[in-house]
Parts: C-alpha cells; structure tokens; sequence
C-alpha cells in the first residue's frame, strides 16, 4: 500500500506528516499537500496550485500563530487541512461509490470529479480565517479565501468563468458551512463540516497538554488512537474510532455527532467507537484544580 492510499484510509498517518523543514537561506520550505488524485486532472492542478500558493501557506501559518502560540489550542494549519481534505476525499468517493449523488452534480450538472476539487479546495481553507481570529472564524475564512479560490481556479483545466464561479460558490458555502451550528445545503459542505471533526486522533492533544491545558478537550483527544475510514455494509460509510481510554467517547458522543447530526449526512455513516486494549491507558499522573 503506498502513503496516498494510506493518508486516505487513515487520519493518524496523515498526522504523522513531518514538518515543515527550514531552508539554508533561513526561509521556511513549505512541506507539500498530498491527497489520491485518482487520475482526476482537475483535482491535480487544484493541489498542484495550492503547494505553490505562498499567501496560501502563509495563511496557514497565521492561523496556527494565533491558534497554537496565542491560544494554546491544536493545530489549525498545513497538518490539520493535510488530514481533513484526505478525509473528505475518502467520504466523499465511498459515498458516491455507495449511490450517494453529490449536488454539485445534482444541482448544476457539473461532474464528480468537480465535487472532489470542491471538497479539498474547502478543507484547504476552512480556518484560514483562524488567521485574523478565533472567534466567528467561519464568517471570516471566506474573506480570505476568496481571492485565492480566483488564483487558484485559474489553473484548472477547464473551468471556464460560469464553472469557476459555481466551483468557487460551493466551496465557500462549504466554508462557512462547516461552523457547528450551521447548516449544510451541498453534499459536500457536509462532508467537509465532519471531515473536520473527524481529525481527532491523539496528535490533535499534545500542543494543549503540552501548554498545561487539562480539560476534557484535550484528554478525551489524547484518549483516541485511530479514526479508520472504510466502506460500510448497511451504509456507505464506516467510521472507527479506536481509542485507548474510554474517555474518547466525549469525542464522539459529544464534538463528533454534534457536527454529524447537522451535516446531513447520518443517514450514511455508522461510527462506531471502542476501546483497544483490556487496560485502559493512564492519562494524566493527577489532576488539580
């Protein structure tokens, strides 16, 4: 099985992505995004622009700034949309492999191939607009991502004005879509609100533990070692998190079906989640208040 395969089918692998490298000239080389691509060209040139986008990968950088050196909350830059867009990419082909028709498709005539590039470029920039603030960040991602979405779709091969403007609609609903009280109108907005819930692996936990943040956030994190992706039988999709404590569950019962039950798309995914070995793993040594 090569990496690509692996990233699709396992957000843990995508976490373990290695960091970005500092050049000799003391800039900072961008480690690149990599999804399948699956022989779909417009999908290609999509990530192709994206890795050389540098106000892209600034964004990014803006944003973990303020979420990850200000705050002390979990990463919300190139490794967080590393792991979403390979996510939402697996969702969204087991979907449609399951009968599931997205509606860029349904509702403009556009092709699949088009709900992929919706679906990635919308995880590429779901928090950038984490880079101005935290808060309400939904209703401010679109402000930067825009004119990106107008650079970038500028690359892809066949997409004339009407097409990029439809592409561009749906990825910024997507975007602000993916706010937890939202509600998704698209297949895809969907797909991308629980692609972003379903980047909870451990990972997600050190930098807030490792800033002394003890919560239930942050334990319940540390507690899920796995989140595998694979085609379902009653359903299209199956969704298992494998946790070493059962404090993982507030992951799912809480944060997770919080954003599933407003995505659209529960009808279509089983999750199941359980605890891997027979002894619970010790979190935390002890805790104060």
């Amino acid at each position: 099985m090569n990496i690509n395969d692996m990233i699709e089918t396992n957000t843990q692998v995508a976490s373990d992505a290695p960091a970005d490298v500092i050049g000799v000239d003391g800039q900072q080389a961008e480690a690149l995004i990599r999804v399948p691509c699956r022989h779909n060209p417009r999908l290609q040139a999509a990530v192709e622009a994206v890795n050389e986008d540098r106000e892209l990968h600034a964004l990014w950088r803006c944003a973990n700034i303020n979420a990850v050196d200000r705050l002390g909350i979990s990463d919300h830059g190139r490794v967080h949309v590393q792991i979403v867009s390979n996510v939402a990419l697996r969702l969204l082909r087991l979907l449609v492999e399951g009968g599931v028709q997205p509606s860029v498709v349904r509702h403009h005539g556009l092709e699949e191939a088009d709900a992929e590039v919706i679906v990635f470029l919308a995880a590429m920039m779901h928090d950038v607009g984490i880079a101005i603030h935290r808060d309400r960040h939904e209703e401010l991602s679109p402000i930067l991502a825009a004119p990106r979405l107008s650079a970038i779709l500028a690359r892809v091969p066949d997409y004339d004005v009407e097409a990029a403007t439809i592409i561009s609609s749906e990825i910024l609903h997507a975007i602000v879509a993916h706010a937890r009280d939202a509600q998704p109108l698209t297949l895809e907005a969907g797909i991308v609100k629980v692609a972003d819930a379903l980047d909870m692996a451990k990972g997600r936990s050190r930098i807030p533990l490792e800033c002394g943040k003890v919560n239930i956030h942050s334990i319940s994190a540390a507690a899920v070692e796995r989140v595998v992706i694979t085609r379902g039988d009653g359903k299209p999709v199956r969704v298992e998190v494998q946790m070493n404590n059962s404090a993982g569950i507030f992951q799912v019962g809480e944060l997770l079906r919080g954003k599933l039950d407003n995505s659209g798309l529960a009808e279509h995914l089983e999750v199941v989640a359980n605890v891997q070995a027979e002894a619970e793993k010790r979190l935390i040594p002890l805790f104060r208040l």
